[in-house]
């Protein structure tokens, strides 16, 4: 996938108003019915009910190929539902931020840092116009909090894996989206990055927006995300993280895999 597929949205999204002026910014949620989802051939994740609050900080956990990845594209609408539904306000109104994971992005397109920055604030210009001096003034604003300023003009190429994740957490500032989605943020980032990038998202939690990560780090998990996911390609368990990230439950995770890939089930 390009940088340009990942980031640019259809123009019919355009809207001169910016995000925060809709009145159901930062009020929503995600509801989960009964939803699964399905690759050719292989099952994501099946039967997942539940409720992610308005104004809550979630991490999605669970083995290698549980379907957590997969869960954040049906929310994010990329990946068709095989059954159930999911209700999110905020991605009918465009006011979702879906952040997938690095490996998914093709940095070789000939853009520079501040660009990519930019198109976070894309629907309050459009394809064809030029951005607002509004825009260019949260970008700088953006860039100093995830300490960019200075590499603005260099090509997204020619940054590090930190630099390039700080530069996509500074495209989600300027989306000021109300439920934002994190496949993997933190993976392959220093122990500095991680910990600005966490600052971001505990500002986020505090301005009332949905936030939904999928994480391995388990203690980072039990130290600043209150409610957990458990998925093993269903939910193993759902609530305030200490009761979810039990030993029991860790173990039924493992369990419900290996038993799918003994049976051969794809």
């Amino acid at each position: 996938m390009s940088l340009t597929e990942q980031v640019i949205p259809v123009e019919r999204g355009f809207s001169p108003r910016a995000p925060s002026a809709r009145p159901w910014h930062k009020e929503v949620g995600v509801e989960l019915d009964h939803v699964s989802a399905a690759y050719t051939g292989r099952h994501a994740f099946t039967d997942v009910t539940g409720t992610f609050a308005a104004g809550s900080l979630t991490a999605v956990v669970g083995p290698n190929g549980a379907g957590k990845s997969s869960l954040l594209k049906a929310i994010a609408g990329t990946l068709r539902l095989q059954s159930g539904t999911v209700v999110c306000a905020a991605r009918h109104h465009h006011d979702l931020a879906y952040l997938p994971q690095q490996t998914e992005l093709d940095r070789s397109f000939p853009i520079e840092v501040r660009e990519l920055i930019a198109l976070g604030a894309w629907r309050s210009f459009g394809a064809y116009r030029r951005p607002r001096d509004e825009v260019f003034e949260r970008l700088a604003l953006a860039a100093a909090a995830t300490g960019l300023e200075n590499v603005l003009k260099r090509p997204v190429e020619e940054l590090s894996v930190g630099e390039f994740q700080r530069a996509l957490f500074a495209r989600l500032l300027l989306q000021d989206a109300a439920v934002i989605l994190l496949d993997e943020p933190f993976a392959a980032v220093d122990e500095s990055t991680t910990e600005d990038l966490m600052g971001l998202v505990r500002r986020w939690r505090m301005e009332g927006r949905t936030v939904i990560a999928v994480l391995h780090d388990l203690d980072q998990v039990r130290e600043d995300f209150p409610i957990s996911l458990l998925l093993a390609r269903t939910c193993i368990a759902w609530g305030e993280t200490a009761s979810v990230l039990t030993t029991d439950n860790l173990t039924r995770a493992r369990r419900a895999m290996q038993e799918r890939d003994n049976k051969g089930l794809r």
